[in-house]
């Protein structure tokens, strides 16, 4: 794979922009993305999404091909040496400790151990700053990191629409 997608691009599309209701096209387009083996999270997210009550817990439950395992030997070494990391850097605890216990830095080790890219929508922040996000974890491990509307971009995704009828 060469995207991991983040939660809240799953979240966010779904409760913004992409909405399953008005925009059936996208999630269309993930799927056949994630059957071209370009896209794709990992297990953490998808246990995540799951544990929602909505259409997107019900989507990532219909579709356990597109969450791949992360408890393979090399992403568990890079994963131990992210943690040492955070634990290492001058964190706010309670941040770190969140950032620790959810699935953000299985799916910055899955793309280190794999070499994607991990795609969200945290920002990177400035240096110094006390919040471990995302963009900077990878950053530090020189893992590639953009946004859903890079990630859309780069893919040269197309969302049209067909006004054209046919009579039958």
């Amino acid at each position: 794979m060469r995207y991991l997608l983040d939660a809240n691009t799953y979240i966010q599309a779904k409760n913004q922009y992409y909405g399953m209701d008005i925009c059936p096209a996208y999630w269309h387009w993930l799927d056949l993305q994630n059957e071209k083996g370009i896209i794709g999270s990992v297990d953490m997210i998808g246990r995540e999404l799951k544990d929602g009550n909505d259409d997107l817990a019900d989507w990532v439950k219909a579709r356990p091909s597109h969450f791949i395992r992360n408890d393979d030997s090399d992403t568990q070494t890079i994963f131990t040496e992210l943690v040492q990391a955070v634990m290492a850097g001058d964190y706010n605890p309670g941040n770190r400790d969140n950032f620790l216990a959810k699935a953000d830095p299985w799916i910055i080790a899955k793309a280190k151990s794999i070499g994607a890219t991990v795609v969200t929508h945290e920002s990177l922040i400035m240096a110094g700053t006390r919040k471990v996000k995302v963009p900077n974890i990878c950053h530090q491990f020189d893992v590639p990191c953009i946004n859903t509307f890079q990630f859309l971009r780069e893919l040269k995704a197309r969302f049209v629409l067909n006004t054209s009828t046919t009579a039958l």
